[in-house]
């Protein structure tokens, strides 16, 4: 089943490089993709968000901020009634001084994310959390 992905860095991550492979992976598993680019403002993920209805959002970051950027989002993301449902992950380098701990993971899943992806994950994690996704016969939201 084709989706929609909206994929981003957080607002203080300028790093692009991670942003193009994620969209030629997700490309390759036959989504389509918006690609938002380097150093999205919080605001503008939300109404990209509200625009495009995808069925995924993805978050990447390399920067190391991903923590703090990540909850301040997905916060914003989840206040809106349109977007409560839609699935958001958020990958990559996530804590500036290593990987998170696993409280720390547990607080970002506690704060509406639906999968924490440290930086030792592999694309095969994505891939079948992607895969994974299944529509709902209740007006086309996804669920994991």
């Amino acid at each position: 089943m084709k989706r929609l992905v909206l994929l981003s860095s957080v607002s203080s991550d300028a790093h692009t490089w991670n942003l193009v492979y994620l969209q030629l992976l997700i490309e390759e598993l036959g989504h389509d993709v918006v690609n938002l680019g380097a150093c999205v403002p919080d605001g503008l993920l939300v109404e990209s968000a509200l625009r495009h209805g995808p069925d995924l959002v993805v978050l990447s970051t390399v920067n190391g901020h991903g923590y703090g950027d990540g909850k301040r989002v997905i916060t914003a993301l989840r206040a809106q009634q349109a977007l409560r449902n839609t699935p958001v992950v958020i990958g990559g380098k996530l804590g500036v001084a290593g990987p998170l701990e696993p409280e720390r993971v547990d607080e970002l899943r506690a704060a509406g994310f639906d999968a924490v992806f440290g930086a030792d994950a592999g694309a095969e994690e994505l891939r079948r959390f992607i895969g994974d996704l299944v529509p709902t016969s209740a007006g086309g939201e996804l669920v994991t």
